[in-house]
């Protein structure tokens, strides 16, 4: 390519913008005025260490565990809030008058019923993602929250990684402008899950994993409702894991789209980049993991880098619990709300079934994860 082409492309001599100072946004998890309440955590399996120490490190009253296994559930108290009671019967920690909240870690299989019996207790709840394997199933169960006059919220820990909150509030913000494109890509090793039952999900990259991506593209976009997706996965050369582990997404929103890919057979060079995009800039967020990220701004006012605090897991964790405590506090809608994450599995829902029939799929014509 000749200079001249090169000129009329707008290729030649890209310079970068000045080095300004980054705009300051609230992205760490905000805490409510002064509500505290007794929370009780049902399932102490072992993303429930992790809950449980974002809550400690928060200050947060948890008083009750209960685990099928009594062993397993006496270990989290032990660790995490040694004066918590403990339960291996549900229905004893739901009885008690002083837990106003119950945060919900078992399996999407067992979790519905447990959302029901907790709601008709009284209890506000936090679930574990994904929320519901049923669009129908969600729908009843935010109808008994309002009913009941409860909160129901999702635990999508990713909206409050750091990364991801502050992107999200440049976006809301309105400092890109209006989304054009958002690009997700991941590069990561799961061979650990070969010796577990995760082992034996088919969809654990498209489905399990990618719920957090398509829930932060669901929550980068706003009100903007996706037209389709087109997903694909396929089992890479030389993996040893039953499930395919390269995952693409591609989603349709008429004037912008938004893509994942995702390779979970890498085990040199791993990273992770969000780019987002938009009329009056672009942000991009890149690193060796999910919580150890840059982030990167250009526009028209120079290039910023905002330094950021805090880890995937730990502000996670701590910000859907915050969240929720804050929208029952001010009675009103959490930002994790389970009637606004339905948006999300109806994308989930529909990659999933775009990958089996090969064929763009309409977001929300899928009423169950498909088997």
């Amino acid at each position: 390519m000749s200079e001249a082409e090169s000129d009329s492309y707008g290729l030649s001599k890209v310079i970068s913008g000045a080095e300004v100072a980054a705009p300051t946004l609230p992205y760490l998890p905000r805490e409510p005025h002064s509500y505290r309440p007794a929370i009780g955590l049902i399932g102490c399996g072992g993303i429930a260490a992790q809950h449980l120490a974002a809550y400690r490190a928060a200050g947060y009253r948890v008083v009750a565990l209960c685990d099928r296994n009594l062993h397993k559930v006496q270990e989290r108290a032990a660790t995490y809030f040694p004066d918590a009671a403990v339960y291996t019967d549900a229905a004893q920690l739901l009885a008690r008058d002083d837990i106003e909240v119950v945060d919900l870690t078992p399996h999407p299989h067992d979790r519905a019923a447990m959302i029901t019996a907790a709601l008709e207790a009284g209890k506000h709840v936090l679930s574990q993602k994904p929320f519901v394997l049923d669009l129908d199933i969600g729908e009843q169960l935010v109808e008994l929250a309002d009913r009941r006059g409860l909160r129901l919220a999702v635990n999508q820990n990713g909206r409050w990684a750091p990364h991801f909150a502050y992107l999200r509030a440049m976006i809301h913000a309105g400092l890109l402008g209006d989304l054009t494109s958002v690009r997700c890509s991941a590069g990561f090793d799961h061979s650990w899950t070969i010796e577990t039952p995760f082992n034996r999900v088919h969809d654990l990259v498209l489905f399990d994993f990618a719920i957090h991506w398509f829930d932060i593209v669901t929550a980068f976009f706003g009100e903007r409702t996706p037209q389709r997706v087109f997903a694909t996965s396929a089992h890479a050369i030389g993996q040893r894991a039953w499930p395919p582990f390269l995952a693409h997404a591609t989603i349709d929103y008429g004037d912008a789209l938004a893509a994942i890919a995702f390779n979970a057979t890498v085990v040199y060079g791993q990273h992770d980049r969000t780019t987002v995009c938009g009329t009056l800039g672009t942000a991009v967020s890149q690193g060796p993991s999910l919580s150890e990220q840059q982030v990167t701004i250009d526009t028209a006012a120079g290039t910023s880098r905002p330094a950021l605090t805090g880890t995937w897991f730990r502000e996670g964790f701590h910000g859907t619990m915050a969240e929720l405590l804050c929208a029952i506090e001010a009675r009103r809608e959490p930002a994790n709300g389970a009637r606004e994450n339905l948006r999300s599995l109806a994308l989930a829902f529909a990659a999933v079934a775009s990958e089996r029939t090969g064929a763009a799929t309409v977001p929300g014509s899928i009423r169950r994860l498909p088997a």
